[in-house]
């Protein structure tokens, strides 16, 4: 790697070590960040994790579901193996669904600050019902903060095809 674009990712420790430990407990500390190197340009990054566990607080069981997560970055942007560590550490964690998708949501605005954000959680059916939760942000004082409010009120109006189901 040449040595400014080593530099650039000095913080991104995860990508490309073979021996990296699988935590099995809630973990956000696992997340990183590299600076983005278009922070001028509005732009969509889009991540579908279709593996998510998680446990129901009450009963121990699994949950199943595929999370989405949006993003338009700002300065930082989240390193895709450090993601996929962090929701993996879900895997033990019990929190209800809609819990999950605000957590996720809110360590990713203080990892990253990005513009604008969602994440949506697509969860497979457990006793004849499924939950599918959705929320969203938009840094205020912007036009992403009328953005969110717009996307949370349309949401779901005009439901794509679940296959996860």
């Amino acid at each position: 790697m040449a040595g400014r674009q080593r530099e650039e990712m000095q913080d991104v420790t995860l990508l490309g070590n073979q021996g990296v430990k699988y935590k099995f407990g809630y973990d956000p500390d696992i997340l990183e960040s590299f600076d983005n190197k278009h922070p001028d340009n509005d732009y969509w990054v889009k991540f579908n994790c279709p593996e998510f566990t998680s446990l129901c607080p009450i009963t121990g069981q699994p949950d199943f579901a595929t999370i989405y997560i949006s993003y338009i970055p700002g300065e930082k942007m989240v390193e895709s193996k450090s993601l996929k560590l962090y929701l993996f550490s879900f895997r033990n964690h019990g929190d209800f669904h809609e819990d999950c998708v605000n957590i996720i949501m809110k360590d990713l605005i203080k990892l990253m600050d990005p513009k604008y954000i969602e994440v949506w959680g697509k969860f497979t059916p457990r006793g004849g019902i499924s939950i599918d939760p959705y929320c969203n942000y938009g840094k205020a004082g912007t036009k992403f903060e009328q953005m969110a409010e717009h996307r949370l009120m349309n949401h779901d109006m005009y439901p794509e095809k679940v296959d996860n189901r």
